[in-house]
């Protein structure tokens, strides 16, 4: 198969949160004696949403529990306690009882089990169709109560709660639809009954102007007036029920929000059909028929809400000048909320935390031995690192490594690692691209009001901790880890495991020295020779030390021993610094290094080659090079490569059924779909302007965006509806809701994932079974499932914030 680089890294960082979690607590959820009370039945299920999908089919959404969270608790032990080890998991007993996890260092809290909350629907009478009827004092074929002729479900968990040590519950939410003997009429009221009290009655007009169908599909943020493109999709997939198509001519109509009145009007086509290929893989994702609005030539500012004919409306959205802008500055959010070594709270954010992992703190952090390269979270060049953390704790030292605190916490938890400076390269290049756009823009942090752009001014808080992390010598350390995953119950300014930096490496410095060299350019554009000199600096060091370890790994023959994959990325890491720092210094030691490294001397080759080469932000580097020396043919073959990619990408959202941009050989998950892929996209535009590279970029979004068959947008506190309980432990812990600005990873495969630990868990409360759920529909809001509920600030993050950044500022 041909998988990126990168995609080896996702899977060992997964495999060791799986092993290192489920292998030790296995044994302890088969011995635990059941707790006695891990479920209250004091709730009745709640219906949340009623809603048209066809004139003679009606959907009922309904909650049935809700998760109440375990908290800290002070912890006195007792004589009669006992407390088991089970990994890095600290088990309170008392008279055979569970009590909760051990918390801190010092033993002196404990987390609780969580509780479900909440009396669970009956799946046999929900299924009945005589377990309803539908009644309605105007409409004369419903002056009679009638039944529904069928009834289809689908359901799902909507969180997890963990009990008892490693076991989970978990709250269902369903779905329900409700085929009706006749269809019902627009203007009268129906009245629908639960035979048994159930649920509670419920009453509603029939408008399908005016009522939301979740099989209506559009952008939560909206449009840009210019935006080429603008489009809303029609699909849904009832469970129990399959795919459903809708008639050929289907009418639809923008409507204004506030007046009801239509502004556009068009007829749906169909593109995608169930069993259709959308990728390499020959992967049919949406698993029914998906239908487009297309509605580009509305240009006109408002609110407004798309209606398909008796189907009904979508969430109301946006076409403002400002919405790309609004996006972005949710997605550069994100960053700041991943900050670590601060305080988080007003007035930057509703979000309160302590700060975490600062040496004024007491936080002490051990040389480690291990370099990144030899760790599975880095390149595991070697192939020995079985556990992401082995060689790592294997390799500690006493020695402390002094002021290694700041930059960003990887994900849900809080490892930093030099792979996150794409971030700050993304957003440098930003700041680069649109200088007088991000001058303007405030992102709300502490330095706002400095004499940088807030951009800026992010970008530097993640490298500025990796040049903490350099030594005198130049090299640069790879970033702060655990000796684990994050002990259950511990927030991170409570970490109780052992915190270690990496060793210094030739590999991490090359990241470095190429980022570092971009913020040097970048200052010396703004006139501010002084940063500019500071960080130019610290890329030499950083990339003649590296240069120096190189040539003695080659003396050694150390190189012998890498797999084929690692000595890719470091060549290629490698040859990005060195089109930096050539950018830079036009210094051609530098350049002689990028032109004998480059892929692009062959006029034929990609910006990508499985097992060959990554060498994106490369030929991007130096596409933009002008300088007198620079190789016309290889930068016409950078320049070149970019645009074939785009021209793929643009493929995609040709062949794919939402839109979406994915990499045709970029398995489905971790991110596929939540992340536009069009980074491509974007410079080409930027290269020729043409517009049908704009157009794909703005396609490529739509999915994430909430233009998908769960109406959600997968970034934290963007749109209407957004992931509720993504992998973020310090707001699960503290009750919080999540900040904003994570883009999660969305769905996964649900092929690729059968038999996955997490998929047998959700599969106890789903209906279907999972496997039956079409990809794009499969999206689990339950927190522990990281490859679909975890996030990590390199990717999708990165990517998220470098598009929308760009879709925000680039001029239609």
């Amino acid at each position: 198969m041909r998988l990126p680089i990168l995609f080896g890294i996702f899977t060992s960082t997964f495999a060791a949160l799986v092993l290192s979690t489920l292998l030790s607590l296995l044994a302890l959820a088969i011995s635990l004696k059941p707790s006695s009370a891990v479920s209250e039945s004091d709730e009745l299920p709640q219906v949340l949403h009623i809603g048209p999908v066809k004139p003679d089919i009606t959907g009922i959404t309904v909650q049935a529990g809700r998760i109440e969270y375990g908290r800290q608790v002070p912890y006195e032990r007792q004589p009669n306690d006992r407390i088991e080890e089970h990994g890095k998991e600290r088990l309170v007993f008392r008279d055979g009882k569970f009590l909760g996890w051990l918390v801190g260092k010092d033993g002196k809290l404990i987390y609780t089990e969580d509780r479900l909350i909440g009396a669970p629907l009956d799946t046999k009478r929900i299924d009945n169709p005589k377990s309803y009827s539908i009644v309605s004092p105007n409409d004369p074929d419903y002056s009679v109560a009638q039944n529904p002729v069928e009834v289809h479900r689908k359901s799902k968990p909507s969180d997890f709660g963990r009990w008892n040590g490693w076991p989970f519950l978990a709250p269902v939410r369903h779905v329900v639809y409700l085929r009706l003997p006749k269809p019902l009429k627009i203007g009268c009221r129906y009245r629908i009954q639960f035979d048994g009290n159930f649920l509670p009655e419920q009453e509603f007009i029939y408008d399908p102007q005016k009522m939301r169908s979740e099989a209506v599909h559009v952008s939560h943020i909206g449009f840009h007036p210019d935006d080429p493109v603008k489009v809303a999709f029609l699909s849904l997939w009832m469970g129990t029920g399959g795919p459903v198509e809708y008639p050929e001519g289907l009418k639809f109509h923008v409507l204004d929000d506030r007046t009801g009145k239509p502004v556009f009007s068009g007829t749906v086509r169909l593109i995608h059909r169930p069993g259709e290929p959308e990728d390499a893989y020959n992967k049919d994702y949406a698993g029914t028929f998906v239908y487009e609005m297309d509605f580009s030539p509305l240009r006109r500012l408002g609110r407004y809400r798309v209606y398909v004919e008796g189907v009904g409306c979508s969430y109301p959205f946006q076409i403002a000048e400002n919405v790309w802008q609004r996006a972005f500055y949710v997605a550069a959010r994100g960053f700041y909320h991943q900050r670590s070594g601060i305080e988080l709270g007003p007035p930057y954010t509703t979000f309160r935390r302590p700060r975490p992992f600062h040496p004024d703190d007491g936080v002490v952090v051990y040389q480690s031995t291990c370099p990144l390269m030899y760790s599975g979270n880095g390149l595991n060049a070697l192939g020995t690192d079985k556990d992401n953390f082995g060689n790592l704790v294997k390799g500690k030292t006493n020695e402390i490594v002094p002021n290694a605190w700041g930059g960003y916490m990887d994900a849900g938890d809080w490892d930093r690692r030099i792979q996150h400076l794409i971030v700050t390269r993304y957003l440098l290049d930003l700041a680069e691209l649109f200088p007088k756009h991000f001058e303007r823009l405030s992102l709300n942090i502490p330095e706002s009001g400095n004499n940088l752009p807030d951009i800026i001014d992010e970008a530097l808080w993640n490298l500025d901790f990796y040049q903490r992390l350099q030594t005198p010598e130049g090299g640069v350390r790879g970033g702060i880890e655990s000796s684990e995953h994050p002990r259950h119950g511990e927030c991170s300014w409570q970490e109780s495991l052992t915190v270690m930096a990496y060793a210094p490496d030739p590999w991490c410095s090359y990241i470095y020295a190429g980022v570092a060299a971009k913020a040097a350019f970048l200052f010396k554009t703004r006139g501010d020779i002084k940063r500019a000199n500071l960080y130019q600096e610290s890329a030499l060091r950083a990339m003649v030390w590296a240069e120096k370890e190189r040539e003695r790994m080659e003396k050694t023959g150390e190189f012998k021993n890498w797999r084929n994959d690692a000595l890719i990325a470091f060549r290629d890491e490698r040859n990005l610094a060195a089109a930096d720092l050539y950018r830079l210094t036009g210094d051609e030691r530098w350049h002689k290094i990028f032109l004998e490294t480059t892929a692009f001397i062959d006029p034929k080759a990609e910006l990508y080659e499985w097992q060959k080469h990554e060498q994106r932000e490369a030929a991007w580097v130096y596409v933009q090079t002008n300088l007198p020396g620079v190789n016309k043919t290889v930068q016409e073959n950078c320049r070149q490569a970019i645009l074939r990619e785009a021209e793929e990408r643009l493929k995609n959202t040709e062949r794919t059924s939402f839109r979406y941009a994915k990499f045709s050989w970029m398995p489905g998950g971790w991110g596929a779909f939540t992340k536009p892929d069009a980074v491509s996209l974007v410079r080409a535009y930027l290269l020729t302007g043409d517009t049908k590279y704009l157009r794909g970029a703005i396609l490529a979004c739509q999915y994430g965006l909430g233009a998908n068959p769960v109406n959600i947008c997968f970034t934290t506190g963007l749109g209407h509806d957004f992931p509720r309980h993504p992998l973020h432990i310090d707001s699960r812990l503290t009750h919080q809701p999540p900040p904003e600005g994570l883009t999660v990873f969305g769905p996964f495969d649900v092929q690729m994932h059968k038999g996955h630990w997490a998929q047998e868990i959700v599969n106890r409360y789903c209906h279907p079974e999972v496997q039956k759920w079409p990809t794009l529909e499969a999206y689990w809001d339950v927190f522990w499932y990281p490859e679909i509920c975890e996030f990590t600030v390199q990717h999708p993050m990165a990517t998220v914030a470098y598009v929308w950044g760009f879709l925000s500022a680039v001029k239609r």
